[in-house]
């Protein structure tokens, strides 16, 4: 009961006043009512109380690292960071600094890309930009056109052979250039993705473009190149960049089919006075048998893929061309030396390129699209087997007179092998579609490696396996610090200049000494030219890496002066046992 006194009601025995209901009781009914003549107006639901945090504005204190890769745009506090796995390393104040140099040209966006790319994006930070990042490249409807760019741009990389790192460098570029900064690339052999995360609050944006088609065009990726640095120099609008990039892709090859098929041609007459290492009327006559053949089998592998069928039987068909010519030299005992023919004809074929980027994307961690091509490999390698097998058994069992000493007879006359070197890299280069200025400096390159490969073996009667490693390395080494000094990609100034230093005698050894049921020895050659295969792609890697310690870059420290890249602290995964 209330305890206060109620409000007398009106009688209605009152004249003039007119009858009313009995008011509700005060306690659990609340109140009694306002008079009739007064009006009072009760909302719904009170207004709603805005609170910093996940759900309101951004607070100020506390905020989220700046080494997560925070901005003004992040309403995550410290704790929150904390709950989903961030926590800071206890030399954040060393690292960041010095990861945080390389504001646009201040160093080759491989150098800067490929750090960030190796730290946990919970831990990445941003690089300085321009003050062009006000113009607001990264908004809410350009962030799809921008994810879209870096695909394409990874498509053009990937399918012209770059390794997997470098696509992801690449595209982490691009998107890092117009503000996105929370992204992830991923590569993989034929499927490239890109994810890029507001912030912890938003939902993520994600696209994946499928690599269908692979061309041998290193003209196109210098220009990829060169329009990647253009864009992490911040020079370039997402407009500018998508016209840039559709120009690239119109562009046409630089050599004609007809003269393709010639540079087919030669790469394999060169290689048959690099094996053999003889100038006289058989070795010429040798050459044009090498010649003709290797332009049979372009034409027959053309006509083959004209036809849809895969690449595996174009190998097959190019590979037969070249041991028929040799078998057809070998029916007699005028000792025309068709076993220098047929290997020729595998210098013309074997995937060197394919090979080379398999071990460094393995040797850098990508070991899904290491192993996808590598299995590419395999099956291009089964099918120029198969190719020259079956042309093998025939000419066997017709007594064809096939002497694989013929093979390693190039020793007696370096000077020829050198020049015969440096021209099979010209045409290789040539059927790599690379730019007319680069050939004099890859060719110049080739020379060197082919030289230190003579004088280890020749002169110091070092082994073949050793000198092919160390060879490939000063390739690698001289390859890499030409592309810094350019200002371009690697790959055209390496890949061919690896052309003489392939395995193409051992695998022909292996393949004549199966077709003879010399198996053992057959084994033998087959592990040799896979151990001289593996010792070119992991000397040309790690000839990279040694190039990059005699690069500069910026170093820690307000001035960001440059300074030896090794002597700028690197933070990498470590592990130093097998489990």
């Amino acid at each position: 009961m209330a305890t206060g006194a109620a409000t007398p009601a009106p009688t209605p025995d009152e004249p003039g006043t007119p009858e009313r209901e009995a008011p509700p009781t005060e306690g659990l009914l609340g109140h009694p009512l306002p008079p009739a003549e007064r009006t009072q107006e009760i909302p719904l639901a009170p207004l709603p109380v805005e609170t910093p945090g996940l759900l309101g504005h951004p607070a100020p204190e506390p905020t989220a690292p700046e080494g997560v890769g925070g901005s003004s745009e992040d309403t995550v506090a410290l704790e929150v960071w904390r709950a989903v796995g961030y926590h800071p390393p206890a030399d954040v104040d060393v690292d960041i600094p010095t990861l945080r140099p390389g504001a646009p040209g201040a160093a080759p966006w491989p150098d800067r890309m490929r750090t960030l790319l190796r730290t946990p994006m919970s831990e990445r930070p941003a690089f300085e930009r321009t003050p062009r990042e006000a113009k607001g490249e990264a908004t809410a409807r350009n962030v799809p056109r921008i994810l879209d760019l870096s695909l394409r741009i990874g498509e053009l990389l990937l399918a012209s052979g770059e390794s997997a790192e470098d696509v992801e460098a690449a595209m982490l570029g691009v998107t890092h250039a117009y503000g996105l900064d929370r992204c992830e690339p991923q590569v993989t052999f034929t499927l490239i993705s890109i994810s890029y995360q507001p912030s912890l609050v938003e939902a993520p944006v994600t696209a994946a473009r499928v690599v269908r088609r692979r061309t041998s065009d290193y003209t196109r990726l210098a220009a990829v190149h060169r329009l990647v640095a253009d864009i992490t120099a911040e020079r370039l609008t997402v407009n500018d960049a998508y016209r840039r990039l559709a120009v690239i892709r119109r562009n046409r090859h630089p050599y004609p089919a007809w003269l393709i098929s010639l540079t087919t041609g030669l790469l394999a007459g060169a290689a048959t006075f690099l094996v053999g290492g003889r100038i006289d009327a058989k070795a010429w006559l040798v050459f044009a048998n090498a010649f003709v053949a290797a332009i049979v089998g372009d034409r027959l592998a053309s006509l083959v893929a004209r036809r849809g069928l895969p690449e595996f039987y174009q190998f097959v068909v190019a590979a037969m061309p070249a041991a028929a010519f040799g078998i057809i030299l070998s029916l007699n005992d005028l000792g025309l030396r068709g076993s220098i023919v047929i290997t020729g004809g595998l210098f013309a074929l074997l995937p060197g390129r394919a090979l080379v980027a398999a071990v460094q994307d393995g040797l850098t961690g990508f070991y899904i699209t290491a192993a996808a091509r590598l299995l590419e490999v395999v099956y291009l390698v089964a099918g120029i087997v198969i190719g020259v097998m079956l042309i093998l058994y025939a000419g066997v069992s017709y007594d064809a007179n096939l002497k694989p000493a013929e093979t390693m007879s190039g020793a007696n006359n370096p000077p020829v092998q050198l020049v015969a070197a440096m021209l099979l890299t010209l045409a290789f280069a040539m059927l790599l579609q690379t730019d007319r200025r680069t050939l004099a400096l890859v060719t110049f390159n080739s020379g060197i490696g082919w030289t230190t490969y003579g004088v280890l073996v020749y002169n110091a009667h070092v082994s073949a396996i050793v000198a092919t490693g160390m060879a490939a390395g000063l390739v690698g080494l001289f390859g890499q610090l030409m592309a810094r000094y350019r200002n371009a990609s690697a790959l055209p100034l390496v890949t061919a200049a690896l052309g003489p230093l392939m395995p193409g005698s051992a695998l022909y050894l292996g393949m004549l000494s199966f077709a003879q049921s010399h198996s053992s020895a057959g084994l033998v050659s087959v592990s040799r030219a896979a151990a001289l295969a593996m010792a070119l792609a992991i000397g040309v890697n790690l000839g990279g890496e040694v190039a990059r310690l005699f690069l500069k870059v910026p170093g820690p420290g307000a001035e960001h002066r440059l300074v030896p890249y090794f002597s700028v602290p690197r933070r990498a995964a470590k592990r130093t046992r097998g489990f």
